[in-house]
């Protein structure tokens, strides 16, 4: 589905991830692969006609997930980076919000970008990030959200 270039950061820190959108271990699942360029995280990935929600149109309920798990990723990657650390800290969605700018088409591959943008948001247990979705060199979809990690106790503390 995916590009096998680089190893993501899914692959990378959370290989038993059953997580549906990135979960690299979850066989029924989107497979994700965020890979940190810069400034950015990447992914490219490729729909299949069963993630359509009519015709030739990317459903947008999988246009969500894709973002909010990408999202998540690359704040996790700028947590850890920002704090000096060897592997993320488990960050969860605080809050997020996707525009549907134009429907996304299914023939060839959807290409996602987020970088981590300063806010009031923006500390050392949280990130605010921004993210888009393209698809045909047009932007279809685009997002902003705050990314928390989480600590002892917290359902998905060391799901990774």
């Amino acid at each position: 589905m995916q590009s096998t270039e680089k190893q993501g950061l899914q692959e990378k820190y959370a290989p038993h991830s059953a997580c549906f959108g990135c979960g690299p271990s979850n066989p029924k699942g989107l497979k994700i692969r965020s890979i940190a360029e810069g400034e950015e995280v990447v992914a490219d990935w490729t729909p299949e006609p069963h993630h359509e929600a009519f015709p030739g149109v990317l459903n947008g309920g999988i246009i969500g997930a894709l973002l909010d798990c990408h999202s998540n990723w690359t704040a996790a990657y700028h947590l850890m980076k920002k704090a000096g650390a060897s592997s993320p800290p488990c960050t969860v969605t605080a809050d997020y919000s996707i525009k549907l700018l134009r429907p996304t088409p299914t023939n060839g591959p959807v290409h996602l970008s987020a970088r981590v943008v300063e806010s009031p948001e923006s500390k050392d247990d949280r990130a605010t990030i921004e993210a888009k979705l393209t698809a045909g060199g047009k932007v279809c979809a685009t997002c902003r959200g705050t990314f928390v990690a989480v600590g002892p106790g917290h359902p998905a503390y060391h799901r990774w």
